[in-house]
């Protein structure tokens, strides 16, 4: 009887393992497309991409929790929120230096400040946790599992199917194809590139809050949090190759194993550095990253 219920404890632990692996990898797909979108379209790395996660996590906080709106649509209104805002960095503060990467470079590390201060003053500085309406375990043939993490997992699947059918079937999606390409060619044919960065950086900014929104249910939500969700997404699309969507989705995958599994099996610190190990040895053999081009 004893034996019996230690295999079920092991086969739970390890299910459980393999959703969180499962779980973490696509918030962090959703984090790195979202880092690729911006890179490749307007040609900069947004460091404060993190910030736009931590405001989706407070934008469905403030919603759902502080005025007792109904989940669902705190959920969409955050994430239209955030994308807005997203279109109005990219108009603001990115568009007039395009081309210029240095400068980009410490205009988004201005915006850390900028909006981890906003949201201090607004929020606060302690710790915050809501629930949803997944926050429960549930039983599959006989072992419990987190329903919240089960939904992270089937939404980001949905969200990156939707995402690469954009990109690969409508015309919307082939010229921003042909801008990651060749930006002064695409010009050239007409392609109006201010109007497809703004999209880009909506659909950046939209896939952050929504990695965001979704976390936030599982942990405490701080003004800070933004930079573990950077330094991850920063890490994913190294590994996977810059400017890469299917690298990006390898990359979260990996990360999200390492993540998942290696916990169980030393301690979280060493899943961490595992995971950046990983990275440095990508870098070596190979510097374009593992979907990358040279």
């Amino acid at each position: 009887m004893k034996g019996r219920q230690g295999k079920k404890l092991d086969i739970s632990v390890w299910a459980q393992s393999s959703l969180n692996a499962l779980s973490a990898a696509g918030i962090y797909i959703l984090v790195a497309l979202g880092l690729t979108m911006v890179l490749s379209i307007i040609g900069i790395i947004n460091m404060a991409h993190g910030e736009v996660y931590m405001i989706g996590a407070y934008g469905i906080y403030s919603l759902a929790v502080v005025m007792g709106l109904n989940y669902y649509a705190a959920f969409v209104i955050s994430v239209l929120f955030v994308g807005g805002i997203g279109v109005l960095l990219e108009r603001i503060f990115f568009r007039p230096i395009r081309g210029e990467p240095e400068r980009a470079l410490v205009v988004s590390i201005g915006l850390i400040l900028l909006l981890q201060n906003i949201v201090l003053t607004v929020a606060g500085g302690n710790p915050v946790v809501y629930h949803t309406p997944f926050s429960q375990m549930i039983k599959v043939a006989g072992v419990l599992i987190s329903l919240d993490r089960l939904v992270i997992l089937i939404l980001s699947i949905i969200l990156l199917i939707g995402l690469l059918f954009f990109i690969r079937k409508t015309r919307t999606g082939q010229a921003m194809l042909a801008i990651s390409q060749d930006r002064e060619g695409a010009a050239l044919q007409g392609i109006n590139i201010n109007r497809l960065s703004a999209i880009a950086m909506f659909l950046g900014c939209a896939m952050a809050a929504v990695a965001g929104a979704l976390i936030g249910a599982l942990f405490s939500i701080l003004p800070t949090m933004g930079s573990f969700a950077l330094m991850k997404g920063i890490a994913v699309i190294i590994l996977g190759g810059l400017g890469s969507l299917p690298g990006a989705v390898v990359g979260g995958l990996i990360f999200g194993v390492i993540d998942g599994f290696m916990p169980v099996l030393t301690t979280t610190y060493l899943s961490n550095l595992i995971g950046f190990i990983a990275i440095i040895l990508i870098m070596i053999l190979r510097p374009q990253g593992l979907w990358g081009h040279e």
